[in-house]
């Protein structure tokens, strides 16, 4: 099992890459998000990352190390836009707007972003060992601080009394599973991807749950 982690961001200017460079690089993740997002990183190799890129594996290596140096760069990139919509929970906002609208805006993400949810949930489910690290300095505190502010409402009666960490995980399952689940949805719902449904179900299921 690889052991190497994101690594921090370096300090040292890097050459400005040129325009043809940087629809290269771009061109390769997108091939490999597909990529991995359907084989995983153990099943993914980098000669379906060139097959899929239309692009020479050497062409890949002058870019990129190799198939690791690939996958921190898209977990790098996943993790500022999946953490987003929680840094944007406003603490002067009203509890159940400010809750309801980061379901929705997750719920959003599984039909924006399909592929890069389930590149995210394969790395979990094989332990992160890529992103262990980023775990805890990025997502735990933001995590905690979240969790501390919803037990500030809860306190101030303004939200039903819930496990704030526990919903925080129901969110995720409930919206996230759209996405790392979808060709099961697209069986289950005749071909839909159910997620017009499931605005409506979920904030239903959470304004109930919350109301004080």
């Amino acid at each position: 099992m690889p052991t190497s982690s994101i690594p921090a961001p370096s300090d040292t200017p890097q050459p400005r890459a040129s325009r043809i460079q940087r629809r290269n690089r771009k061109r390769i993740l997108d091939a490999a998000l597909e990529v991995f997002s359907q084989h995983g990183y153990r099943g993914a190799t980098l000669d379906q990352i060139a097959t899929e890129a239309g692009l020479s594996k050497p062409n890949i290596l002058y870019y990129f190390a190799g198939k690791e140096d690939i996958h921190v760069t898209l977990l790098n990139d996943l993790m500022d836009t999946w953490l987003a919509p929680m840094r944007q929970i406003d603490p002067q906002g009203d509890p159940m707007n400010e809750i309801l609208r980061y379901v929705q805006r997750k719920l959003e993400m599984s039909r924006e972003f399909p592929r890069e949810s389930r590149l995210f949930a394969n790395e979990i489910l094989q332990g992160a060992p890529r992103m262990g690290p980023h775990l805890q300095t990025g997502l735990k505190p933001l995590v905690d601080d979240t969790a501390a502010l919803i037990e500030t409402w809860i306190a101030q009666g303004r939200l039903a009394r819930v496990d704030p960490r526990h919903l925080i995980f129901s969110i995720w399952a409930t919206t996230q599973h759209y996405a790392d689940f979808g060709a099961q949805v697209q069986v289950l719902m005749d071909g839909g991807d159910g997620l017009d449904g499931a605005s409506a179900f979920l904030d239903t299921l959470y304004r109930r749950l919350l109301t004080p």
